[in-house]
């Protein structure tokens, strides 16, 4: 393999293990909030109390997903300077804004909030460990924004001009509301949202096939993962395909790729434009990827919707072969949008920034036995971290509730709480 193929190949397993830590986190987090403000709201003690551990059981379930993906984010990010040196040089005046924008949410701000909701149980003020699960609901998605901010420029770069052979940022508001970014964002969004509504609802359907005593805690955490998932994986199709006239516009080889129609032209065309080049990404990679997801989101999308009717007069939780098809659609939403990554990543090769810089000029003067060196402990270290989070998920998803650590000191008693912690 030559250097660039080490290199292409590094970047895109380790961002797509990173991947499957973020969609969780992203998915996961806004129903662990949910869980959280309906139990401090809930004034029967008996409900608050199943609330309460219903919350604690998956954030804890969020909390072991978060602490190992923030480690992965640690380190992608040397890869930037290990191996693509000219992005830096290129688009770093650019490119730089938003990347630190997203460091500072995800690593200070969100983790901060996360480490006090963590050990604020039975500490703070009901309304105050509420919000702060929200802050740290908000700056997830807020990291997401910026993390999207920074793609979409390599997708349509705008607001920019290129002075000495780099780029400068002239317009930050035509950076902030790039379609290219914006269309992708909602689009993850709700990816991330139908994962974290599947992983609930499988986990709950596992346990009742197991046989739970913990009944109510399971129909609550099984009605809000599907509701969830339903609502979500209808409009991320339709989202989806919002995109498809931004990808028109902004980048017309992967439109004629995914529509197989139009590549020779565009070929001939680019030739003309950029010089001599291949400028045709993986076709049969592109389609296999896009056909994949489609197929997969349309498929998650029918089981919870036929999922949600059969919760009607507990059917779902009656008829143990509903409850395994739940179980095994978990896996569906990962891959999925691992394959719509793939369709936005490959598909514009092979551009880095797309029409300014390619991937053989981004590239670090690194050597070939230096990059597979690299690549091959950057995808041990990846592979062996989403192993250890999936090992430990799964572990403590299936002991259930009564081996949640989360909030392992429990709330005071009404008459020593501080003051105005009932007043929620």
């Amino acid at each position: 393999m030559s250097a660039a193929d080490l290199a292409r190949l590094q970047f895109a397993a380790t961002t797509g293990i990173h991947w499957l830590f973020v969609i969780l986190t992203m998915g996961l987090v806004p129903l662990v909030a949910v869980m959280h403000t309906r139990a401090a709201f809930t004034r029967d003690p008996a409900k608050r109390a199943i609330r309460e551990r219903m919350t604690r059981f998956w954030g804890q379930l969020y909390v072991i997903n978060y602490a190992v993906g923030i480690v992965t984010g640690l380190v992608m990010e040397f890869q930037f300077g290990l191996s693509w040196s000219g992005l830096s040089k290129f688009a770093g005046n650019v490119f730089g804004a938003p990347l630190a924008l997203e460091t500072l949410i995800a690593f200070f701000a969100e983790s901060t909030f996360l480490g006090m909701w963590i050990f604020g149980w039975g500490r703070m003020r009901r309304g105050v460990h509420v919000t702060l699960i929200w802050l740290v609901a908000l700056t997830a998605y807020a990291s997401g924004y910026w993390i999207m901010i920074a793609n979409g420029f390599m997708q349509h770069p705008v607001g920019y001009e290129v002075r000495d052979g780099a780029a400068y940022l002239t317009d930050f508001g035509a950076l902030l509301t790039n379609s290219s970014a914006l269309v992708a964002l909602f689009h993850v969004t709700l990816a991330a949202l139908t994962t974290g509504g599947v992983f609930v609802a499988g986990i709950s359907a596992w346990h009742f096939l197991r046989g739970t005593k913990e009944t109510e805690l399971f129909r609550g955490s099984l009605r809000l993962g599907l509701w969830v998932a339903t609502v979500t994986s209808f409009f991320v199709v339709i989202v989806g395909e919002m995109q498809r006239p931004v990808i028109e516009r902004t980048q017309p080889m992967k439109d004629a790729v995914l529509e197989n129609s139009g590549v020779a032209e565009l070929q001939a065309q680019l030739v003309k434009e950029h010089g001599p080049g291949d400028y045709v990404p993986w076709q049969d990679t592109i389609r296999f990827s896009m056909d994949a997801m489609t197929l997969i989101g349309n498929t998650v999308s029918t089981i919870t919707l036929v999922a949600v009717v059969l919760l009607w007069k507990d059917r779902l939780i009656r008829w143990r072969w509903a409850s395994w098809i739940l179980v095994a659609t978990v896996p569906f939403p990962f891959v999925a949008s691992v394959g719509g990554w793939v369709v936005r990543e490959v598909g514009r090769q092979p551009w880095l920034v797309y029409g300014e810089l390619t991937v053989d000029d981004a590239l670090s003067h690194v050597s070939t036995a230096a990059l597979a060196v690299s690549c091959t402990v950057f995808i041990a270290i990846f592979l062996a971290l989403a192993v250890t989070n999936w090992t430990l998920i799964t572990r403590f998803a299936l002991r259930g509730p009564d081996a949640t650590q989360l909030g392992a000191t429990e709330p005071l008693p009404a008459e020593t709480e501080p003051v105005g912690a009932t007043a929620v």
